[in-house]
């Protein structure tokens, strides 16, 4: 099965990205939307088909809630998904800066 998550990880303060929304964006344009729970994370239900997708993080409303700023309103995170495989998408965010790797 080919399939999707990510993590969100708030590196200035060392905690999970709780309630931030996200979209996956599938090779057809077709989205998929969701928002990271407690721990930071979202699994996307079901198959994805392969090819370029693109994860987009809501960064700006997100840091908004929390009254604190952000020089990046959006992560735009495009990743070529195999198929047959589990892609993880992890992001590690502060206000100024971030960083994505393909995690497990």
């Amino acid at each position: 099965m080919t399939t999707v998550s990510t993590h969100v990880l708030d590196a200035a303060l060392g905690r999970p990205a709780a309630g931030m929304a996200v979209i996956l964006t599938l090779p057809d344009d077709s989205a998929r939307t969701a928002t990271t729970d407690a721990d930071g994370r979202v699994r996307f239900e079901g198959e994805v088909p392969p090819g370029a997708h693109t994860l987009t993080f809501a960064t700006g409303p997100w840091f908004a809630e929390q009254d604190r700023q952000t020089f990046f309103p959006e992560v735009d995170i495009t990743f070529t998904v195999t198929a047959g495989e589990h892609h993880h998408v992890a992001l590690l965010l502060s206000p100024f800066s971030y960083t994505t790797y393909r995690g497990s």
